[in-house]
């Protein structure tokens, strides 16, 4: 009985912690109606790894911006990203990590994604709209048509900025940008503060917490 007093002690305080994670994460696990997150928000106190056998996207450009959010005590930051968007994207076994350190009795713990783990592009995670605010990237990339050097308000290709990102300082509309009408990207690793898509479509979707740290990279 004691033992079991214990153990629901521990998971309520895992629940706490986790919600910050789970925030970060919550745009990978659901399809999001009519790009309504496309806005700009605060993001958690938590960077994400992503991993990608292959990535095909289409009305692909990328621009710099500000990302406002928390620490994981409650302090306000800024973190400088390259938004990277996509009008469609298809990408090919995708992996999304998040660890969550310091949870009391139970110290990290990691939450997983998996999805779109096939060679059948049908069977494969599908993306609209996608804003993918990147920190770090490392892949093999092909360009269609590429323009570098691009003022940001003239992109032409894809979604274009995220809507209030130039209102509230975040973007800055003549800054540099670069666009293509395709882009491929074999053996992603990135590391990233948000995601957000119109829709976000992930078959074959599983999801494992572990103690421990379990990073996709």
């Amino acid at each position: 009985m004691e033992s079991q007093v214990r153990g629901g002690t521990r998971w309520k305080r895992f629940a706490v912690v986790m919600v910050p994670s789970v925030a970060a994460t919550a745009a990978i696990g659901v399809a999001l109606a009519q790009g309504a997150l496309a806005a700009s928000f605060s993001v958690s106190g938590q960077s994400f790894k992503v991993t990608a056998q292959e990535l095909n996207g289409t009305g692909f450009s990328q621009y710099g911006a500000i990302d406002q959010g928390y620490t994981l005590s409650g302090e306000k930051t800024a973190h400088p990203v390259a938004v990277s968007v996509f009008d469609t994207a298809r990408i090919q076994k995708m992996c999304q990590s998040v660890v969550t350190p310091n949870i009391p009795l139970l110290g990290s713990v990691s939450l997983t994604l998996t999805a779109g783990d096939s060679a059948d592009p049908d069977k494969q995670v599908n993306a609209k709209n996608l804003y993918i605010d990147v920190e770090d990237l490392g892949a093999d990339a092909e360009f269609t048509n590429i323009d570098i050097g691009v003022a940001g308000k003239d992109i032409s290709q894809g979604p274009g900025m995220k809507a209030g990102e130039v209102q509230k300082k975040q973007a800055n509309p003549y800054g540099f940008a670069q666009q293509a009408e395709k882009a491929k990207l074999t053996d992603v690793k990135q590391t990233a503060w948000a995601t957000t898509a119109g829709t976000f479509k992930l078959p074959g979707l599983k999801m494992k917490l572990q103690t421990g740290t379990h990073e996709c990279y």
